[in-house]
């Protein structure tokens, strides 16, 4: 590629992280590629106060990635590095983000707490800091007792206020704390039994311009094939549903080394009283028609009651 691949980020430490982490891999396929990074703050990231549960509607769709967007509209970047989990299931005409997905992290969610206890050990009553509905009511499937208050900020914020006293416990997802190298005793990772993660978590979303075939090309050599099969039939299935950040859904796609896709959703009431958990099988190269397949299953058993649309970020 000519002159120099500008590569788009958030401004904060994790996402700063996962930019150098995807900069470091194209340096390695690339080794004379020219990389600049600009920081680059959104919506999400001014509004400290919104939960984020509410962001859709104050803030509007894809509050953590529309300002990286419209640079790359605008010719201002050629690529920008988001978390997946971030990115809506829609993205704007002009731009593609599922064809190429860096090895993903670990998907699973954590409990953090001062002493490392696990769901099991919270005291009855406890309060728990998020602000995803999908964490409150997988959490409150497993535990009824538990009270909740919303919890705002990046990975060191919300650390801080669990250290403060502001809540018993948090829940992170476990890709930012080994990025950030905060996987530590206080973290307690939650088994997929009891919670299934946000629609991409633990990827990385690499956007660009329909249509530039450099970086594509660039991009393509960091692909990792099972992890992009798994994320494109778990946002094939987000977006047959029309779920938003407000639904109360967790997925998990896995590829096994014959090229078998297995993809399991969850989908729970807000009080987590009622439950629908379902799964689908095929090949991995028919990654989205699996997911469109199990939302499918999901809708014949009644889940449309349950989804609230428009889509935004996860909770981190």
């Amino acid at each position: 590629m000519g002159g120099v691949l500008r590569i788009g980020s958030r401004a904060s430490r994790l996402a700063l992280a996962q930019t150098e982490s995807v900069v470091a891999s194209l340096r390695r396929a690339w080794p004379a590629l020219e990389v600049r990074v600009e920081a680059i703050h959104t919506a999400g990231d001014w509004d400290r106060a919104t939960p984020l549960a509410a962001a859709p509607a104050a803030l509007g769709v894809g509050v953590f990635v529309k300002e990286l967007e419209q640079a790359l509209l605008d010719g201002r970047i050629d690529l920008a590095v988001h978390s997946m989990k971030d990115v809506p299931t829609r993205v704007p005409v002009g731009l593609e983000v599922e064809a190429s997905v860096p090895r993903r992290a670990d998907p699973r969610d954590c409990l953090l707490t001062s002493a490392g206890q696990s769901l099991e050990d919270l005291a009855r009553g406890a309060m728990v800091g998020t602000s995803s509905p999908r964490r409150r009511a997988m959490l409150l499937a497993a535990r009824a007792d538990l009270r909740f208050t919303d919890l705002r900020g990046n990975v060191e914020t919300r650390l801080a206020k669990l250290k403060a006293g502001r809540c018993d416990a948090t829940v992170l997802a476990r890709a930012g704390l080994e990025r950030l190298g905060l996987m530590d005793a206080r973290a307690w990772t939650v088994p997929v039994s009891v919670a299934l993660p946000a629609a991409g978590q633990g990827a990385l979303g690499l956007e660009f311009r329909a249509g530039d075939e450099q970086v594509r090309g660039l991009v393509g050599a960091v692909d990792d094939a099972a992890s992009r099969e798994a994320v494109v039939a778990e946002r094939a299935l987000v977006r047959r549903l029309g779920a938003g950040c407000r639904t109360p859904l967790g997925v998990l796609g896995t590829v096994d080394a014959s090229g078998r896709l297995a993809l399991e959703a969850y989908l729970v009431s807000a009080d987590g009283r009622t439950r629908l958990r379902e799964r689908a099988e095929g090949p991995a190269g028919e990654a989205t028609a699996v997911g469109v397949r199990l939302a499918e299953t999901l809708l014949g058993a009644g889940a449309a009651r349950w989804i609230e649309r428009g889509t935004a970020a996860a909770d981190a």
